[in-house]
């Protein structure tokens, strides 16, 4: 009977790491609150493939704009705050590792791209920015979230400007919970 007790016990204690390590709906409650409140458009998608392309110019049907999970190219993107665009399918693997991502159209005020380069710069690790030329006069941020090793979910939220309490909220509660996990402080600039 103990040694059932003690596996009980075991089993909750490994539950609850994989719902930390996942993000939980509290995490996620708090997102869906903060970018709200931003006036963002928040939209979670479940991821159906993990599978590596070999050409950057591979077209694929992504399930949210701009892209937070799917196929993607076999090597990930520079960490970086890219002026030119980066390509998404590359970009969608640095997701898969934990990457959360900074977006903006190509109507987006100089302004407005300032402060998302001090964003960035305040803690890049494992963090992306780059321009996204569909989105006009808006900006986005993005990451891929799973128990480690699973397919999960993508995030992405479309906000009309930029909102530093929204973004941060957005960042801590997702970065560094991609299905294929490298420890943040690993995913330097420049790396």
């Amino acid at each position: 009977m103990i040694f059932s007790a003690s596996g009980i016990v075991a089993l909750i204690v490994v539950i609850g790491a994989i719902t930390l390590a996942g993000g939980s709906s509290a995490n996620d409650k708090g997102v869906a609150k903060a970018m709200s409140a931003a006036g963002c458009t928040l939209k979670t998608a479940p991821n159906k493939s993990r599978k590596h392309v070999t050409s950057l110019t591979t077209k694929i049907p992504y399930n949210t704009v701009p892209p937070s999970n799917g196929s993607h190219y076999f090597s990930p993107a520079i960490w970086d705050f890219y002026t030119e665009p980066a390509n998404p399918i590359q970009v969608v693997h640095n997701e898969e590792h934990g990457g959360v991502i900074l977006w903006w159209g190509n109507r987006v005020p100089e302004s407005t791209i300032s402060q998302l380069r001090s964003f960035y710069n305040e803690s890049p690790d494992a963090m992306l920015g780059t321009p996204y030329p569909a989105l006009g006069s808006k900006v986005a941020i993005s990451a891929w979230t799973s128990p480690a090793g699973g397919n999960g979910e993508g995030h992405v939220a479309v906000c009309p400007t930029f909102n530093e309490k929204a973004f941060s909220t957005f960042r801590d509660a997702y970065r560094g919970k991609g299905p294929e996990r490298f420890p943040v402080d690993t995913l330097t600039p420049s790396s």
